[in-house]
Parts: structure tokens; sequence; C-alpha cells
């Protein structure tokens, strides 16, 4: 249960997301970018990019909804300009329209100056949370040579 998240989200610890909000049907994700998460062009990847909108919206459909969980069903996404390495990136997230079991929502990463670099929107399902200690809760991991 590390940044903020109140919830034990492992790769998302990984990555160093860190959520600043969380109420309402909106959410903000902040992101400083680390060497390994650039392209060849020192620019951030646009997998990282991807997941931070993905973590945005599924925080902004939990928002309403705190003991459950929002699985992505499917996710269209824009880029608009790159995310520079040395910049911290902010993701906004808001809930458009949700049902029992989805969640309709959008996400835009800005840079340090503002400027948009990418939009995505989303539909989720919500997900009932696993109980500590359950078999769906995460196990320690568990390291695994790479097949050559």
């Amino acid at each position: 249960m590390r940044h903020g998240f109140g919830i034990s989200i492992p790769f998302i610890e990984h990555i160093g997301f860190e959520l600043l909000r969380f109420e309402g049907g909106e959410s903000t994700v902040r992101y400083r970018p680390l060497a390994e998460h650039l392209n060849i062009f020192g620019k951030v990847h646009g997998g990282v990019m991807m997941t931070l909108m993905d973590t945005t919206m599924a925080q902004a459909a939990r928002s309403v909804q705190p003991d459950h969980g929002a699985v992505t069903i499917e996710m269209k996404t824009s880029f608009f300009r790159p995310g520079e390495g040395s910049q911290v990136m902010r993701g906004e997230g808001r809930l458009l329209h949700r049902t029992r079991t989805l969640a309709f929502a959008e996400a835009t990463i800005y840079d340090e100056a503002g400027q948009a670099c990418a939009h995505a929107t989303g539909t989720f399902k919500y997900s009932p949370l696993p109980a500590p200690g359950s078999q769906g809760a995460h196990p320690p991991p568990q390291e695994k040579p790479y097949a050559r």
C-alpha cells in the first residue's frame, strides 16, 4: 500500500506512480520518469505513458467505489507530443459514466509546462478486491530466469 493508492499494486509501485487525488470520479497521478522507462530518443516510452493513463482512469473509476478494483476492458490512446524524460508527468482522470458493473473514463497526461502529451478513453469492469491473504491477493514475487 505505497504511493497513496490504498491498495497494493506491485507493478505501479515498481514504476513509481504516486496518487495525489482520488475523489468524486476524479484522480491525479504523478510520475517522475526513470532512465529505464525511456525509449532510444530519451523520451518516456509510450507503454509507460499508456500505463499512466490506464492507472489514472482506473483510479477515477475506483474513487466512487473504492472497495472494488477497476479492470481494463478496452482503451483508446492518442499521443500529441513526447514526454520528456527529465520532466515530471501528471495524469488527470475523470469518470465519464458508470453502470453497476462498468465504468467509462478518460485521462490526459500533462508535462511540467502544462502541455497535453497524450489522451485516452477507456472502459473498465468493477471487480471486488481480494481479501488480504486470500488466493487472489499478491503472493511474494519469485525470481524466474529468462528462457533463452
